[in-house]
């Protein structure tokens, strides 16, 4: 799993936190739409319209961030965003595809 948030979400989240004197606590400025790591590069690479060629085999990761930062690129974290749900914050953009839409930006 690959917790994502769009950067108008994290400053909304941030705002909406300091606007509201009853929120108290942590808030996971994470997005709603959890994605995985591979769904999220074809999502990218669709959005720049180029193909995945290649992945990046796990023990060139490993070699690269150590065993123990490894887990993190490879196994990922399921994080939900329930307080900040529940506290009232609606996200602009829930979903990867339309934060991707927004965020990239093809020239060519």
């Amino acid at each position: 799993m690959l917790p994502w948030v769009h950067i108008d979400d994290m400053v909304g989240i941030l705002l909406h936190v300091i606007d509201n004197p009853q929120t108290r606590g942590r808030f996971n400025a994470v997005s709603p739409g959890i994605v995985t790591n591979r769904d999220f590069i074809a999502a990218f690479a669709e959005r720049l319209r180029r193909p995945v060629l290649w992945s990046v085999p796990e023990r060139v990761v490993r070699f690269i961030v150590g065993d123990e930062r490894s887990s993190i690129l490879l196994r990922g974290q399921l994080v939900r965003p329930k307080r900040t749900l529940e506290s009232g914050y609606v996200f602009k953009y829930p979903e990867i595809r339309g934060a991707l839409v927004d965020l990239v930006h093809v020239t060519i």
